[in-house]
């Protein structure tokens, strides 16, 4: 499972090929013009050059939505774009950086870079938690009608009455992903970086990938650290070749990266603790277990509608819930 869990809305293989070779068209591009960045403002302090990568990777964002949408009329592939982006850093270490790193800096970092490739596979393919009915394929149910899967999932929470608590609350959060027209159990969010929910089956897989990302960014500044401390770079900011501006600029690119993932992953353990979904969290006014109705005070005309978590059982009991729905 890429983009969808129904065959027949894959894309055909030239259009997925092309959608590949135009992510990684941005990817160079986007790593081209951050290189200007140490090389043309070198005066500038690091904290300034990280504030202008930011604001220049939030234009080159723009651009390519631009290009896709009236030059190109293309999409490119986020999961590819993130496949090439590890890519071209680590060939832009072997190519540079590893010269002049130590041995145990250069086996952290490649065996970081090799746990995000196996990663970014199995969380591409792996299966969130699709709901399926007895013996009907995921094609069969994707068909349905919305109202026709609506009617079974409550015919199976009618069934589940007689069950337990926990699988009952689990069918309660099977929720809809518009762009793999599925039902997924325990929805959190549709991912556009991986190409896939990120679901029941996945979730706990998905936050360890995210802290290989994490992990693997920060030795990546380490060894790239090494290598400006070793080359002086810093010391001539105005006589940078290419790969010395590339340096500084991966640099740059990498700590907006860790900055954006460590909120992320800030988020995501918030989310468990409180047992709420980011998809929840967004449009908890579509659920109406989140709903809290509160009756008009004397002279008003209109109640009051707040949100209002059912799941949260307490921080303990949440995490417990979390990790034994998928053991």
């Amino acid at each position: 499972m890429f983009e969808s869990q129904n065959q027949s809305n894959y894309p055909s293989r030239c259009n997925l090929i092309g959608r590949c070779i135009l992510s990684c068209i941005f990817v160079f591009l986007t790593h081209l013009t951050l290189s200007g960045i140490p090389r043309f403002f070198s005066t500038f302090s690091f904290l300034t050059q990280l504030a202008l990568s930011a604001l220049l990777l939030l234009l080159l964002l723009g651009f390519g939505g631009w290009c896709r949408r009236t030059v190109l009329k293309a999409k490119a592939s986020a999961p590819a774009f993130v496949f090439f982006s590890i890519l071209f850093v680590w060939g832009f270490y072997f190519s540079v950086i590893r010269p002049v790193v130590p041995r145990p800096n250069d086996v952290v970092f490649n065996c970081g870079v090799g746990f995000l490739f196996v990663g970014l596979y199995r969380i591409m393919t792996s299966d969130p938690g699709i709901v399926r009915n007895g013996s009907a394929s995921p094609d069969q149910l994707v068909e349905r009608s919305l109202s026709q899967v609506d009617e079974e999932l409550e015919l199976m929470a009618i069934g589940l009455g007689h069950g337990s608590a926990q699988d009952s609350g689990l069918l309660m959060r099977v929720r809809y992903c518009k762009i793999c027209k599925a039902y997924i159990k325990d929805l959190d969010h549709h991912c556009p970086a991986f190409g896939n929910c990120i679901g029941q089956n996945n979730h706990p897989f998905f936050l360890i990938l995210l802290f290989g990302f994490i992990g693997t960014e920060a030795s990546y500044l380490m060894c790239t650290s090494l290598f400006a401390a070793k080359s002086g770079i810093l010391d001539r900011p105005s006589e940078l070749t290419l790969s010395e501006s590339l340096a500084i600029s991966t640099i740059l690119f990498i700590i907006l990266q860790l900055l954006w993932q460590v909120m992320f992953v800030i988020w995501h353990i918030y989310c468990v603790c409180a047992n709420i979904r980011t998809d929840e969290w967004i449009k908890w006014k579509k659920y109406p277990e989140f709903q809290l109705v509160i009756p008009p005070e004397p002279g008003q005309r209109f109640t009051n509608i707040r949100f209002c978590n059912p799941y949260d059982k307490g921080m303990v009991q949440n995490v417990k819930e979390f990790l034994a729905l998928r053991t």
